[in-house]
């Protein structure tokens, strides 16, 4: 049964969408020498690094559109691998020009504006990616668990091919950063996405044996179909409380990126490795999901992953206290496996969001659906995003004070809790066919 599934998305779907993926996943290489850039090159201060980071993601709250756009309107004959192309390209062009200008001289305004444009391109190639995997999971099968089962492999696959990436990505970066300037990391990836875009216009996308879908229906009929969509309750109330379980939530990266290289001077090198180690436990959690959690109710699982959120916020506040350090574990081993940890739960949630989404998302509008998902959790993370800005303001964390930081934790871990108390909106599940004739 799993042969015959994997059969069903075998190359070359499956290596356009790796390396989509990777690629994706390898995008933490210059955001990390970005950050350092900013500190270090255009001195910002901790809060601006955060406005600056979460402001960058504004393109990915277009993705219902870039959907939408993928759905309806065809490129000779594609309607996938042309937007996976030009995605490719608009990254190409704004990291090659990040590149040149930030060896002279860069104004912040201009890198922001050269950042959009490459989450933009990366915001359009994602949810082309996302819809061709909603699309496999659509494939006629001979019974529902198989159906599930082949959603849950390919799922898992890109799951796995991103966390690939970003491990490589953070393993490299760590050493890169002190032994090769952000410029030159920023055109690395440059030529890297350059390569990507060759790739992909070389895929015919009739290759793909993709399942037949409606006919291009158009723009207007194709938002209909997604407001109907959006109006199901299985998938409005799901998403409603999954993009709330982030916006929530009032996170502190930047104000945690300066405790760690200004106050404990933890070197780069070790924020690379605690990366990777991070990377690595998503890739075990895309394995583990795959063999043996694709049954438990994503309700279940989702907020156990909350819960598991906030202890791991709790124990940050230990660690900035100095309990750990005082225990004799260095600040450096604790930033290495619980800091990482605890940043990549935030994208744990996701994997098992994606596979029900990907089942109850209706014939036509795949694209759409899943790119209105990803929006709003993207929007949530630039929410949540600002509310840090805003925390740390008001607990008087600075750059150069971190005595509120304690506090400032405490808070984000309450507002972690908070959204179990309203997870019946999430379901426990996805009912069969034949359960729903039944009832």
């Amino acid at each position: 049964m799993v042969a015959s599934s994997l059969d069903r998305t075998s190359n070359p779907i499956r290596s356009l969408l790796g390396l989509g993926f990777w690629v994706q996943g390898f995008r933490c290489f210059p955001w990390m020498a970005v950050n350092f850039f900013l500190k270090d090159s255009l001195n910002v201060d901790p809060s601006t690094l955060q406005l600056l980071q979460n402001s960058a993601n504004l393109p990915m709250v277009g993705k219902p559109l870039y959907g939408v756009v993928s759905d309806a309107v065809y490129i000779s004959g594609q309607h996938r691998v042309p937007y996976i192309a030009i995605g490719a390209f608009l990254q190409a062009v704004s990291w090659l020009a990040i590149a040149i200008l930030s060896q002279s001289s860069i104004s912040i305004f201009t890198m922001s504006l050269f950042l959009l444009l490459s989450n933009l391109g990366a915001s359009i190639a994602e949810v082309a990616n996302d819809a061709l995997v909603a699309e496999m999971a659509k494939q006629p099968m001979t019974s529902s668990k198989k159906a599930q089962s082949s959603s849950g492999e390919l799922q898992s696959f890109v799951w796995m091919s991103s966390s690939m990436g970003g491990v490589l990505g953070n393993l490299l970066v760590g050493f890169a950063i002190d032994r090769f300037s952000p410029p030159s990391m920023f055109l690395f990836f440059g030529l890297l996405v350059v390569l990507q875009f060759f790739i992909t216009i070389a895929v015919r996308e009739s290759a793909l044996k993709l399942p037949k879908s409606q006919s291009n229906v158009g723009i207007r009929a194709q938002l209909s179909e997604l407001s109907a969509a959006l109006r199901k309750p299985e998938i409005m109330y799901s998403v409603a409380w999954f993009a709330a379980s982030y916006s929530i939530i009032p996170v502190l990266t930047g104000t945690m990126f300066f405790y760690q290289t200004q106050n404990l001077k933890i070197r780069s090198s070790v924020l690379g490795i605690s990366k990777v180690f991070g990377q690595a436990a998503m890739l075990l959690w895309g394995v583990i999901y795959n063999s043996g959690l694709k049954s438990v109710s994503p309700r279940k699982l989702i907020s156990a992953i909350q819960a598991m959120m906030a202890v791991f916020m709790i124990s940050d506040v230990l660690f900035v206290k100095g309990v750990y350090r005082e225990m004799g574990v260095p600040d450096s081993l604790y930033v290495l496996i619980f800091s990482s940890l605890l940043e990549v739960m935030f994208f744990f949630k996701i994997l098992p969001f994606s596979v029900y989404i990907a089942q109850v998302c209706p014939p036509g509008c795949e694209g759409s659906i899943m790119a209105f998902v990803m929006s709003a959790v993207a929007l949530a993370f630039i929410v949540s995003g600002y509310l840090g800005v805003a925390l740390a303001s008001y607990t008087g964390v600075t750059g150069d004070d971190f005595s509120g930081l304690p506090l400032a934790l405490i808070i984000q871990a309450v507002c972690t809790i908070l959204p179990l108390y309203w997870s019946y909106f999430m379901p426990d599940g996805v009912k069969s066919k034949t359960t729903k004739k039944r009832e």
